[in-house]
């Protein structure tokens, strides 16, 4: 955590995220990790939710009065055709589903990992319960043998970064090991970063600094 602030000085404290990439053994055609979880120490306090469902149906009010801060169907899909897509996670209630397929959304939605589903536990009947849920919570998804996702702000403590750590990784072995007996994924390596940063592997190489080693401040200066 100290080399990381280092190369963050300068930026503005608000911005910069401390990332995970855990990287995989697989094979690289085979199925996807994905899953959403609700870390110990939210990272994202300002997350906007859209929910797909009929505007003027019992599911509206609730996700509205939850926080959701998109809620519809017919408008929502423009917004979305014209490329106005400002929510980071979505729901869908069961009856909207083939409205969405019939409006060509999947293929919109799909590639940035927004499309309601249900293994995710994104189409739901009660919609308010999910988005609460939500407002906490972080999704990730498998890229080419690698599951990203930012575990924390730079003002965590190694506490709370460690608490978030743990359970995300522990969340993608659990993931990778529910998904087939015989589909094969392991963790290879696991790299902490920030937006700013390089990578570094989390081997304890720099849990004690050894001698000649660089200091925050001569990483910064250099």
């Amino acid at each position: 955590m100290r080399y990381i602030k280092a190369f963050e000085v300068g930026h503005d404290p608000n911005v910069p995220k401390y990332d995970i990439h855990i990287k995989l053994r697989t094979r690289k055609d085979g199925p996807v990790v994905r899953n959403q979880i609700r870390l110990p120490h939210a990272v994202k306090t300002d997350i906007r939710i859209a929910v797909i469902c009929p505007p003027d149906s019992p599911a509206a009010k609730e996700a509205l009065a939850a926080g959701a801060a998109v809620v519809g169907e017919d408008e929502v899909f423009a917004r979305i055709k014209d490329g106005k897509i400002d929510f980071d996670r979505c729901l869908a209630v069961p009856s909207s589903l083939p409205k969405l397929s019939k409006e060509g959304l999947p293929r919109i939605l799909g590639p940035r990992g927004l499309m309601p589903s249900v293994k995710l536990g994104t189409v739901v009947d009660n919609p308010g319960p999910a988005v609460s849920n939500m407002m906490g919570g972080s999704m990730y998804r498998e890229r080419q043998g690698v599951v990203r996702m930012a575990v924390g702000r730079l003002n965590f403590t190694p506490e709370q970064l460690r608490d978030n750590v743990k359970a995300y990784v522990n969340s993608v072995k659990k993931d990778a090991a529910n998904l087939s007996d015989q589909i094969v994924k392991q963790i290879s390596e696991v790299v902490l970063s920030s937006t700013n940063s390089p990578g570094f592997s989390l081997n304890g190489e720099f849990y004690r600094p050894t001698p000649g080693a660089p200091s925050p401040r001569q990483l910064v200066e250099a």
